[in-house]
C-alpha cells in the first residue's frame, strides 16, 4: 500500500509519464517540474493498477523510491551521474542484480539473488539509472522446451499482450497463454504499458526483435560484443547479447549508450568486437535527414515474396496482404525521403540452389526431432553452447548456485514437475545436456564456420558488398535468424497496425503491431540508428495500447 506520503505530488502532475521519453523526463527534472522520485511513484501507480492484467514484472524493486531520492539529493547538489540520472529502467530477469533475485523464469532458481552484479547492470547504475523491476521473459530465454509460448515462465506464468491482453479462448490453447502473441523470450510489455522508461533485453535469435515488434517498440539488437554479457544466463556466447527495447528511437540510443563499457570487459573477451562513439553517445547519430541517399536493400525472396528451398516440396517465406501493405508503404516512405532503394537486393545464400549453400536449408537444431542421430542437417550451435555456458554460468555462482550442471538442473525439474517446473517439457535441455563439450567440439566448430559462411559470408556481407547498401530492410523481426547468427546489429522501428483474422466465431482478433527493421553488418549501429531515426520521424507511427490508458 502506498501511504499519504508516497502518493504522486499534486504540483508536478502536469508532468505525465506516459509516453514520456528519456530526454523528456530529463528536461522536467532540470526545469523541477518533476523529480526522480515522481516519476519512480507514477510508474509504481501504473504497475499497482495494470501488472494484474498484463503479468510485466516476476519482481519489483522494493528500493525503488529509496534510490529515486538519493538520485535527486544528488541532482540537488550538483551531480549527475550520467544521461539516465534518475531513469526508471526495468531489466530482463536473466540479467544478475544484487538487490533483488535473477531467475531466468526457472522454478529452480526461484529467490535466487547472485553473489555479483552483470557489468550491464553496474553501467546503468553508473549512468543514474534506477532498476525499478525484473521483466518476465520465456523461462531461461527459450531454450527449455519446444512449443512454450513466448513469455511463459514457471515462476509468472503468462505475460499479455497490451495491445491484446485477453487470454486465447481456443480449446487447443486455452492453457491461460494470451490470443496476442508477446514475442519473447525478451518482454516489451512493461515498456509499452508505461511501466518504465525503457527496459533491456537479451537476444539469441529474435528476442529483443520479436517483442520489440508486438509490443510496438524501437529497439536495438546490437553487434554480438558491443555490450557485455557477463552476469547474464547464456544460451551460447556465439550469438547472445543485451540490447534497448524503448518506445522510440531517441531511448533506445541513450540506452544503448549507457550499455556499453567505456573499456572492453576483462570477464568478455568479446567485447573488443566494435569501438565506442565518442563518449558512448549515440544519439549523435540521429538525424533527421538521414535517409537522404541512404542506400537500402529489399531481399524479396523469402522475407518478401515465396521462395523455392531446396529439400522442400513446397515455396516458403513471404508475407501476406496484410504485411505486404505496410511494407509497401514503409518503402514509398524511404523514397520520398531520398533513400535510393535497391530492389531487389536478395541475400545469395538465400536463392542458392545447392542445398549445402543455402542458408533456409541449414536451421536451428531443436527438440526431440534433432537430438544426437538426428541432427545431421542442421546447426548444432545453440545446444551445444547451452551446455558449454549454461555450465560455466553456473560454475561461477560458486558453492551458493541451487544447481550445479544442466544435468541437476533437468533432474531438479523432473522431481518438481508436479509443483509447476516444465509445463511444456524440457526437450531443448534433454538435446543440449547430451551434447559433450569436449568431443562434439569439433563438429560444433564445423557448424559455427557454416553458419558465419551462409549468414554472413555468402549472406548479408555478399548482398551488402554487391549492392553498395547501407541497411537491409526486412519486415518486423523477419531477419533476425540470418542477422543473429551473423551477429549483426539490427534496429527495429514501429510502423503499422495489422488485421488479424477472427480468432473463432464471436471472438474477433484485434490489430497486430507490425514494425520495420533495418540490418547491417558489424558494428554498423551508428549508420542504422541514423536511419531507422529519420524513417521514424517521418512517420511517427506509434501508438500507446488502448487497454491501459
Amino acid at each position: 500500500m502506498l501511504g499519504a506520503r508516497d502518493l504522486p505530488d499534486p504540483k508536478k502532475q502536469s508532468f505525465e509519464v506516459v509516453e514520456a521519453t528519456i530526454p523528456d523526463m530529463q528536461r522536467a527534472m532540470q526545469q523541477r517540474r518533476t523529480t526522480s522520485r515522481d516519476l519512480v511513484l507514477q510508474y509504481l501507480t501504473r504497475i499497482a493498477l495494470y501488472e494484474d492484467r498484463l503479468n510485466a514484472a516476476i519482481v519489483i524493486n522494493k528500493d525503488a523510491l529509496k534510490e529515486a531520492e538519493q538520485l535527486d539529493r544528488e541532482r540537488a547538489a550538483g551531480k549527475l551521474r550520467g544521461p539516465l540520472h534518475g531513469i526508471p529502467i526495468a531489466l530482463k530477469d536473466n540479467i544478475h542484480t544484487l538487490n533483488m533475485p535473477t531467475t531466468g523464469g526457472a522454478l529452480a532458481f526461484a529467490d535466487f539473488t547472485p553473489s555479483y552484479e552483470a557489468t550491464i547492470t553496474k553501467n546503468l547504475r553508473d549512468a543514474g539509472a534506477i532498476i525499478i523491476a525484473k521483466t518476465g521473459m520465456t523461462e531461461l530465454a527459450n531454450w527449455v522446451a519446444s512449443g512454450m509460448p513466448t513469455n511463459y515462465n514457471a515462476i509468472q506464468g503468462y505475460g499479455m499482450n497490451p495491445y491484446d491482453p485477453r487470454r486465447d479462448p481456443r480449446e487447443a490453447y486455452a492453457d491461460g497463454r494470451p490470443v496476442l502473441a508477446t514475442g519473447g523470450s525478451s518482454s516489451g510489455i512493461g515498456t509499452a504499458a508505461n511501466f518504465w522508461a525503457a527496459n533491456v533485453g537479451t537476444e539469441t535469435s529474435g528476442s529483443i526483435l520479436s517483442p520489440t515488434n508486438q509490443n510496438m517498440l524501437a529497439g536495438i539488437k546490437p553487434t554480438v560484443g558491443r555490450i557485455s554479457r557477463y552476469g547474464v544466463i547464456p544460451i551460447t556466447a556465439d550469438q547472445d547479447t543485451a540490447g534497448p527495447m524503448a518506445r522510440t528511437v531517441t531511448d533506445a540510443a541513450v540506452l544503448l549508450g549507457a550499455l556499453e563499457g567505456a573499456q572492453p570487459d576483462p570477464h568478455d573477451s568479446a567485447t573488443s568486437a566494435c569501438a565506442a562513439p565518442p563518449g558512448r553517445d549515440y544519439t549523435r547519430f540521429l538525424k533527421r535527414d538521414g535517409l537522404k541517399g541512404a542506400r537500402i536493400g529489399i531481399p524479396r525472396a523469402f522475407y518478401f515474396d515465396r521462395v523455392n528451398v531446396p529439400g522442400e516440396k513446397e515455396p516458403q517465406g513471404g508475407l501476406n496482404a496484410a504485411q505486404a501493405k505496410v511494407m509497401a508503404e514503409a518503402i514509398e516512405v524511404l523514397k520520398m525521403q531520398g533513400a535510393v532503394i535497391v530492389d531487389p537486393a536478395d541475400i545469395p545464400s538465400v536463392v542458392a540452389p545447392a542445398t549445402a549453400d543455402n542458408f533456409l536449408a541449414w536451421g536451428t537444431c531443436a527438440g526431440l526431432d534433432n537430438a544426437k542421430g538426428k541432427d545431421a542437417e542442421c546447426s548444432v550451435v545453440l545446444k551445444y553452447g547451452m551446455k558449454r555456458d549454461f555450465n560455466a554460468w553456473l560454475k561461477s555462482l560458486g558453492d551458493a548456485a541451487p544447481v550445479k550442471s544442466l544435468t541437476e538442473l533437468r533432474q531438479w525439474n523432473v522431481v518438481h514437475q508436479k509443483g509447476g517446473a516444465i509445463k511444456y517439457g524440457q526437450a531443448q535441455l534433454d538435446i543440449s545436456d547430451e551434447m559433450d563439450v569436449r568431443l562434439d567440439a569439433e563438429r560444433y566448430r564445423a557448424d559455427r564456420a557454416k553458419d558465419i559462411r551462409l549468414a554472413a559470408t555468402e549472406g548479408i556481407d555478399a548482398a551488402m558488398q554487391r549492392h553498395r547498401l547501407d541497411a537491409i530492410l526486412f519486415p518486423g523481426p523477419f531477419g533476425a535468424s540470418i542477422a543473429a547468427k551473423a551477429g549483426y546489429p539490427t534496429v527495429m522501428v514501429p510502423f503499422g497496425l495489422i488485421d488479424t483474422a477472427p480468432i473463432q466465431p464471436g471472438f474477433a482478433g484485434k490489430p497486430a503491431p507490425f514494425g520495420i527493421s533495418f540490418t547491417g553488418m558489424a558494428c554498423s549501429e551508428p549508420k542504422l540508428l541514423e536511419i531507422a531515426f529519420a524513417f521514424e520521424q517521418t512517420t511517427k507511427r506509434r501508438m500507446p495500447p488502448t487497454a491501459v490508458p
